[in-house]
């Protein structure tokens, strides 16, 4: 069998992108095979922050950023923004999610960028889009799930105070949108030889990937189905999902369970019975063996309610080896989720831990600009380039 290689393999992928909207979608491509250089401040990503600390990596830093390597680098100091250049002309993409005004008013927005290297592709992630109204509002992920009425869904349907979401939907969506993006600007640039830049809106991404938004704009809540249910086994807790009418039918036509109802009785209590009967039920099925027979019988989909500590443990999950153990570096391991594609003809995967500030600056310069030695110390004694203690001189 022939040995595939990575299908963004040579790709070179500037990336100016921190917490999470646009260092998952660089990650990504590192996975893919593209040579992503993070170029990261001396105060660092914030997500430095966040997690376990392991070989002075802390554990959210890690998830976003293996593969990556990293330059640190002060925008400020002189010779900084030429050093930029150089690495530009020689890249196919740069990427960058702070507001629309910063990369401009530092000499680098695309128009600057353009001018070095015509065929350049820019992607910029903000909150809400470049030339809008709100474009200079700060924005993570809870202020669009906020503003794009999910959060009002969740307690409406849930019928539960207002509260965010335990991930983040608006930032990974526009990652996975930006992706889309840069790949299609890829294939244009093929046949044009011109780059272009893509604006992605986090509240864009996140409106257009809403399945459910259509019942809010139609006024047609109550044509939906009724919301999946997590229901309490004796084995567990599971959430069916099936509209409560249909798993009722299936229930007392196919597994015989007694209807406590009479047809005299108003909707409400029918329901309230109906619901108690399902509870006794499910409450009475001992072993997961006896649940899945019970369910396969009805041809009906389930899932186990899992604490996410024990998500190794699921079944599939563990069979694609989802997730992977990479160097802690401290003499261990430390896991982090893989990437989900799976090429029939190529390559994909986690290919290296994540990076300290300026671990590679002499090996990126080296290898894009074919800088020496002695240029790499120069921009150091200069302050352009800067890195952490961890990393050896």
């Amino acid at each position: 069998m022939a040995e595939w290689g990575y299908p963004l393999a040579g790709l070179k992928v500037l990336d100016f992108t921190r917490v999470l909207a646009g260092p998952f979608a660089s990650r990504l491509l590192s996975d893919l095979g593209a040579d992503v250089v993070k170029v990261e401040p001396p105060d660092g990503d914030v997500t430095r922050i966040w997690g376990a600390v392991k070989g002075d990596v802390p554990g959210y830093y890690h998830q976003q950023n293996v593969g990556k390597r990293n330059i640190c680098l002060d925008l400020r100091a002189e010779g900084a923004k030429e050093l930029v250049y150089e690495l530009v002309k020689e890249a196919d993409i740069v990427m960058e999610n702070y507001r629309p005004d910063v990369m401009p008013r530092l000499g680098l927005g695309y128009e600057d960028l353009a001018k070095t290297n015509p065929g350049i592709i820019m992607l910029s992630i903000s909150g809400f889009g470049h030339n809008g109204p709100e474009s200079h509002k700060a924005a993570y992920a809870p202020i669009v799930h906020a503003e794009a009425g999910l959060l009002f869904r969740q307690a409406q349907r849930g019928e539960i105070p207002p509260t965010d979401m335990p991930l983040s939907i608006a930032d990974t969506n526009a990652s996975l949108h930006g992706l889309v993006g840069l790949l299609s600007a890829l294939i244009q640039r093929s046949t044009t030889g011109e780059g272009q830049h893509i604006d992605v809106a986090m509240i864009d991404a996140t409106v257009c990937t809403d399945d459910q938004i259509h019942y809010a704009l139609e006024d047609s809540e109550h044509t939906g189905p009724l919301p999946n249910r997590v229901w309490t086994t004796g084995a567990g807790m599971v959430l069916i999902s099936a509209d409560f009418r249909y798993l009722w039918h299936l229930l007392t036509t196919v597994m015989e369970v007694e209807d406590p109802t009479t047809k005299e009785m108003e909707l409400e209590e029918k329901i309230s019975l109906r619901r108690a009967a399902v509870e006794a039920y499910l409450a009475a099925i001992e072993t997961w063996d006896e649940f899945e027979a019970i369910m396969a019988k009805m041809n009906i989909a389930w899932g186990k309610v899992r604490d996410p500590a024990q998500v190794r443990e699921q079944e599939t999950i563990a069979h694609r080896n989802a997730i992977v153990d990479m160097d802690d570096r401290q003499g261990g391991t430390r896991p982090v989720p893989q990437s989900p594609y799976r090429f029939s003809k190529a390559t994909s995967g986690v290919r290296g831990v994540a990076p300290h500030r300026g671990e590679h600056n002499a090996d990126v310069l080296k290898d894009w600009l074919g800088k020496s030695d002695a240029d790499v110390a120069g921009l150091q004694a200069t302050g352009v380039l800067q890195h952490d203690e961890t990393v050896l001189d």
